[in-house]
């Protein structure tokens, strides 16, 4: 059997878990929940970049993201950061969705699957 390895278990969830070569990550909201959206997408796209480093990749090897925002209307200054962050021509497939956030200063949450 294929060994799974999840990063910062808890009751819930893993920050992120690896198996076969894939790692998924958690859905990543911001630290500082007073920042406006683009300062939550820059912080959470920071995060991201820890977690695949901690597991040897990084976002050249994204396969796919879902993207969860509280208001769609922030979709464009979201989208201007994550284009600034991704590699040239190494977009994933995506999901962007309006949704009701756990806490309702959480502006963004993305999660995503990467490879080795």
């Amino acid at each position: 059997m294929s060994k799974i390895l999840r990063t910062n278990p808890n009751p819930i969830l893993s920050a992120a878990v690896e198996y076969h070569g894939f790692i998924f990550t958690q859905g990543v909201v911001a630290r500082n929940l007073d920042l406006d959206v683009e300062g939550q997408t820059r912080d959470v796209l920071e995060q991201i970049d820890t977690l695949l480093e901690q597991h040897g990749t990084d976002n050249t090897r994204i396969l796919q993201a879902q993207i969860w925002v509280k208001d769609i209307n922030d979709r464009d200054k979201l989208n201007k950061i994550w284009s600034a962050w991704l590699p040239e021509n190494m977009a994933p497939a995506r999901a962007c969705v309006q949704a009701v956030m756990a806490d309702p200063r959480i502006l963004v949450e993305i999660m995503v699957t990467t490879t080795k």
